[in-house]
């Protein structure tokens, strides 16, 4: 098999890249605005042209000949200038322009160029730092260090800025075990945005898998691994989100910019040529395709081996399992499995996407964590009074609904959070009864409808002491319920001080002040407050990382529950006892309380 991609060897350079169906295809090479066309040579699938030369630095892209019929399709159109979907640094970002999508318009002057990158340097890789049972931090790099008082302004909003002493110190105040860094591969904003005066801020719309984005990681490769490095001398891990489930070519009205003008194959067709769309994006790439399941694997070895990062979580990740259906034994959890190093990694799923047969919770590998919404949902409709003490018992214990019966042999699955990037923030969960999108400019309808929130009596910002108390102690309860669950917890970045989105619960587009984190106006109480739960967590991780085995609970008078004790209405109290902590929960009082209880022996 010929490696794909751009490589430097003993003085030579070799491209090559997949294009099954092309009639001929043609390396570009730049020099300033001047372009060279080297006719490729066809092998197979692959098309491949060795040059004398060590042009490592370079910049260079493809074209492709061959018919134009989208209808059933075919994208082969020789004026567009395509990026390597193997590319691993790119000389500009992704700018949206009509004519990405128009047919016999040259856009050698709007898609960036990928840049032949020089010898490998291998980070060193060594097992994860993150355990299960960890606090994951969930960040948007932008967002998370745009504000940031103590980083210098040059490294504000970029992956550089995560090694900054001030940003190390805030993670090891919460007991970070890993951050996750939301995407930061090269990413294209979506076509309604620009009109709209608005950018893609979160990055799930990529367009090359393993380039990083010149806007957030400007010193590619290297800032990258720096980072890592930093993070992991911190003692924290670092996981990549990873969107594998569609690219930013979007759908049939969508531009031709890489894969689409190479090897359309990559995404889901139905029968007769039009684009599946089981990710809302308008395509779905096709794990079906060896090509892609290899496209997938070499992008988290580059990852992994070049960056040493600690894992991957994967947006819509039943995606990855569809052929076309979700199939539980798919060929890339084998594939992943068999990989010497991709097997040490940690693996995340976000296991829902909209296709049909889409929420997938509960059924992925017995080595890959999950995210549990089920979680979110029903710890917010307890504290907000709509869920029983026995849904919360459940989720409390590491939902063995969803994911079976666990023990000291079987890790606990479940990520609990109780709120994520996508979705209202912690503070506005009780602070805005309803969405609040309308600067996204979808009259209000995008984002999700039901979030399971509550106002405490007046819909957002407000000046009255009592509502102000009351939502501060509903986001300590929450937060208490998150820190005592078992299994593994996630956390976003800016929730342990009350940060808000003003209402908007689908801030993807606002790369401004509704997206950034406050850093100025923390609540710095609430923040210690989370640190305290942490610390008290951290000092016994082992207990959360799988169900105990000798749990215990027990009603208001401290007997073990009845029937009659779980079914009574109105029951807002629970109890529970493992493993040498006692975890009590009211309703009433808006408290959950920790205890060590006394070792035998002890006095």
């Amino acid at each position: 098999m010929i490696p794909l991609g751009a490589s430097v060897a003993k003085g030579r350079t070799r491209f090559a890249v997949r294009s099954p169906l092309a009639s001929a295809v043609w390396l570009c090479l730049f020099e300033g605005a001047t372009e060279r066309r080297h006719l490729m040579e066809r092998r197979g699938a692959d098309w491949v042209l060795d040059l004398p030369a060590d042009l490592s630095g370079a910049r260079y892209g493809y074209r492709a000949s061959g018919e134009w019929a989208p209808d059933r399709g075919l994208w082969f159109d020789p004026a567009k200038l395509l990026v390597d979907p193997y590319a691993v640094e790119l000389d500009r970002r992704f700018q949206q322009d009509p004519r990405l999508a128009e047919f016999g318009a040259d856009t050698a002057d709007l898609v960036p160029c990928a840049r032949v990158p020089g010898c490998a340097d291998p980070a060193a890789t060594k097992p994860p730092l993150f355990e299960v049972g960890g606090l994951i931090y969930e960040i948007n790099v932008r967002a998370f260090t745009r504000l940031h008082p103590e980083v210098p302004e040059r490294l504000r909003g970029t992956v550089a800025a995560l090694a900054h002493p001030a940003v190390v110190a805030h993670l090891r105040k919460l007991h970070v075990t890993a951050v996750e860094l939301m995407p930061v591969v090269a990413w294209i904003d979506e076509r309604h945005l620009p009109p709209l005066g608005l950018v893609n801020a979160w990055g799930y719309n990529p367009v090359a898998m393993m380039a990083l984005d010149p806007g957030v990681c400007p010193g590619g490769i290297a800032e990258l691994r720096g980072a890592v490095a930093a993070l992991h001398e911190a003692g924290i891990g670092v996981i990549l989100d990873l969107v594998f489930n569609h690219s930013g070519e979007s759908d049939i009205a969508g531009g031709v910019i890489s894969l689409r003008g190479l090897d359309n194959a990559a995404y889901a067709h139905a029968p007769g040529g039009a684009l599946i769309n089981d990710t809302g994006c308008g395509n779905t790439l096709d794990f079906a395709n060896p090509a892609v399941r290899c496209l997938t694997l070499d992008t988290m070895r580059h990852f992994a081996a070049n960056c040493g990062v600690d894992g991957f979580r994967f947006d819509l990740a039943p995606v990855l399992a569809r052929g076309p259906g979700f199939d539980p034994a798919a060929p890339i959890f084998a594939e992943i499995a068999a990989d010497p190093l991709l097997s040490t990694r940690v693996m995340i799923a976000e296991p829902w996407d909209v296709g049909p047969g889409g929420y997938q919770l509960g059924n992925f590998p017995a080595n890959w964590l999950e995210w549990n919404d089920h979680f979110r949902d029903d710890i917010r409709r307890f504290w907000k009074g709509e869920e029983g003490i026995g849904k919360l018992a459940t989720r409390l214990a590491g939902s063995s609904d969803l994911f079976g019966p666990a023990d000291r042999e079987c890790l606990c699955r479940s990520i609990n959070f109780l709120a994520a990037h996508d979705g209202f923030t912690l503070a506005d969960t009780v602070a805005y009864q309803h969405r609040h999108n309308w600067p996204n400019g979808e009259q209000n309808r995008d984002g999700h409808g039901e979030n399971f929130s509550w106002n405490n009596g007046t819909e957002g910002e407000t000046s009255d002491e009592a509502i102000l108390a009351a939502r501060r102690a509903d986001i300590k309860a929450m937060l208490g319920t998150l820190f005592a669950s078992t299994g593994t917890i996630m956390l976003t970045a800016g929730d342990e001080f009350g940060r808000s989105q003003q209402g908007n619960n689908n801030a993807y587009c606002q790369d401004n002040a509704i997206g950034w984190v406050d850093w100025i106006n923390r609540d710095q109480d609430l923040e210690d407050y989370v640190a305290a739960l942490s610390r008290q967590r951290s000092s016994d991780l082992q207990r959360f990382a799988s169900l105990a085995e000798d749990v215990r609970w027990l009603n208001v008078k401290g007997a073990e529950m009845t029937v009659e004790d779980w079914e009574a209405p109105g029951a807002d109290r629970l109890c529970w006892q493992a493993d040498g902590w006692r975890i009590t929960v009211t309703r009433a009082d808006r408290r959950v309380d920790f205890a060590r209880l006394p070792q035998e022996g002890s006095r």
